[in-house]
């Protein structure tokens, strides 16, 4: 019989190391939002070049965060509700208790920026392609290299090995409601994430997925509202989700994809273009034949439906029929809270201590 919620949190929490008598997680970011730079002076250069980006790309009406700090804030936010101590991107601290393990994340500059002989564990975030990524397996400090789910984990295992885990980004079910109450005038919000820049992959799913859903739900009479990926502030996110009755996430893979889940824990149901096939050219090089990936590794039959281009219509017909009677937003609190993410990334944690 497994111990009470609360039994099992305490145990984990006694597990983790200390620092002045509290479990605490030292965590190093750097990207574009927060730079990782040593000295008061440093962080005061961070601190004003991320809050320049944060207003010029707010005015522009542009996504203020990359998807890795969207996912690292995140993450403190977890381990903080959790009631672990969280210091960022202190060095001096890590450095004088190099034994003590850091967490690193954001962009590849992470690994020399954190030049630290601390045990690292590193997620979220991005250690390169594969070739570069063996050579960060190699490093004796690197013991856990995370990515979010199965299908990158397996895209990854012949370079890294036995070092991959799975970490995925909890979601703040306060912060993302249940709006299904709401009063609804948009049948189907369309997020258009095809991607490649404007490259042969977009041109030719444009038509054949995009323009094709478009035209379906017209003839269906059926309202809609697309939303292109990056060129929308996340205030728009939230008001159209309030308004719709359900989401097309059109994407060819997503490793975790927060924007499909933040309509889920919304309670707005999935119609998800999931064909299985890698597209990015650039990540094609390294993988092995066969990989299965996915635009949507977390879902289930609860959650929505997915489809493949030629079946459009016909699991369009099907999603609109059992509409009334998904509930996406129980899958994310059940798989995908911040408190389980919180125990994922802890569990990992401690065990470097």
């Amino acid at each position: 019989m497994s111990p009470p919620a609360s039994l099992a949190r305490a145990d984990l929490l006694a597990r983790l190391p200390q620092l002045g008598g509290r479990p605490t997680v030292l965590l190093f970011y750097d990207g574009y939002e927060l730079r990782l730079l040593p000295g008061r002076s440093g962080r005061a250069y961070s601190r004003l070049r991320g809050l320049a980006r944060y207003l010029y790309r707010r005015v522009r009406r542009r996504q203020v965060w990359t998807g890795f700090y969207t996912a690292f804030r995140a993450l403190v936010t977890s381990l903080r509700q959790y009631g672990c101590e969280v210091r960022i991107n202190d060095l001096a601290l890590a450095a004088r208790h190099p034994a003590y393990p850091i967490g690193i994340a954001g962009y590849p500059s992470v690994l020399a920026a954190a030049d630290l002989p601390n045990p690292r564990l590193f997620g979220p975030g991005d250690y390169g392609y594969p070739d570069t990524a063996a050579e960060v397996a190699a490093d004796p400090r690197n013991r856990i290299l995370t990515q979010p789910s199965e299908w990158p984990v397996e895209y990854y295992r012949a370079a890294c090995g036995a070092k991959l885990r799975v970490l995925f980004v909890g979601i703040d079910t306060e912060a993302w409601p249940d709006l299904s109450a709401r009063p609804k005038d948009i049948d189907v919000l369309i997020y258009d994430k095809i991607r490649w820049h404007d490259g042969a992959p977009r041109r030719d799913q444009v038509p054949e997925v995009l323009a094709r859903l478009i035209r379906h739900l017209d003839q269906q009479g059926r309202s809609h509202l697309v939303l292109r990926y990056g060129r929308h502030p996340l205030s728009q996110f939230r008001a159209a989700l309030a308004r719709s009755r359900s989401m097309a996430f059109l994407c060819e893979h997503e490793t975790q994809g927060l924007a499909y889940q933040e309509a889920m824990a919304s309670n707005v149901p999935i119609f998800a273009l999931d064909e299985g096939v890698l597209a990015d050219p650039q990540q094609l090089r390294f993988a092995r034949p066969g990989l299965l990936v996915s635009s949507v590794p977390y879902f289930d039959a609860t959650c929505g439906e997915r489809f493949v281009p030629e079946q459009l219509e016909a699991q369009f017909a099907r999603f609109w029929t059992s509409l009334p009677g998904y509930a996406p937003r129980a899958y994310v609190m059940e798989h995908l809270s911040l408190r389980r993410a919180a125990e994922t990334y802890l569990t990992l944690y401690a065990s470097l201590a």
